[in-house]
């Protein structure tokens, strides 16, 4: 059995820089695995500014204790 956590992020713009990397990175740290990203939110040309990425990790027996 997995767990899920979904984090928003943006891939940058003319003024602000790129989070995607750190984030995957600092998520990654902590166990998580990337599973996806998808993009949310669309600007007038049809190109995505923000971003969902999706990680998942397994869940330790402790937190189920219903797994064999």
């Amino acid at each position: 059995m997995y767990e899920y956590i979904f984090v928003d992020t943006s891939l940058g713009g003319f003024f602000t820089e790129a989070t995607h990397q750190e984030t995957i990175m600092e998520y990654a740290k902590q166990g998580w695995r990337l599973v996806q990203v998808l993009p949310t939110n669309y600007n007038s040309h049809g190109k995505p500014e923000y971003y969902e990425i999706i990680f998942e990790r397994p869940v330790s027996d402790s937190q189920n204790p219903d797994l064999p």
